[in-house]
Order: C-alpha cells, then structure tokens, then sequence
C-alpha cells in the first residue's frame, strides 16, 4: 500500500498505540476528560443515545435500508 493517506493514519494509530501502551481504557479515560474540558469551555458536546438503532427513522436506519 503506498497510499501517503494511509501511511500517515497508519502511524497515527500507531502512535496512538504506543502511547496509550494499546490499553484502550486509558485511551478512553483520555478521550472523557478531553470532553470534560470542552464541556467546562462552554462547547456543546452531543451526547450519543443509549440505543441509537431504536430511534424512530434515524440517519441509520435510513442509511442501512436505503439499498433494498
């Protein structure tokens, strides 16, 4: 693959992964509180649903039974 894209999202996720010693629940703790300081910055965080297939006529479900 000699994609240059690719590459680099190749050593980014690397990076990421050595960083975070591939433990993803400190890259998820990192993630949080990331979003804590934005929250406390004033910026509006949109919340994902608990169960976002269960909404009624979601993105999702429009997307997933557009091709039939």
């Amino acid at each position: 693959m000699n994609d240059e894209i690719m590459a680099e999202v190749h050593a980014m996720k690397d990076a990421i992964g050595l960083k975070y010693a591939d433990d993803l629940g400190a890259l998820f703790a990192e993630l949080r509180r990331g979003e804590a300081e934005l929250k406390a910055a004033g910026v509006l965080v949109v919340e994902t649903p608990p169960d976002p297939a269960a909404l009624p006529n979601s993105p999702l479900q429009r997307t997933r039974f557009a091709h039939r």
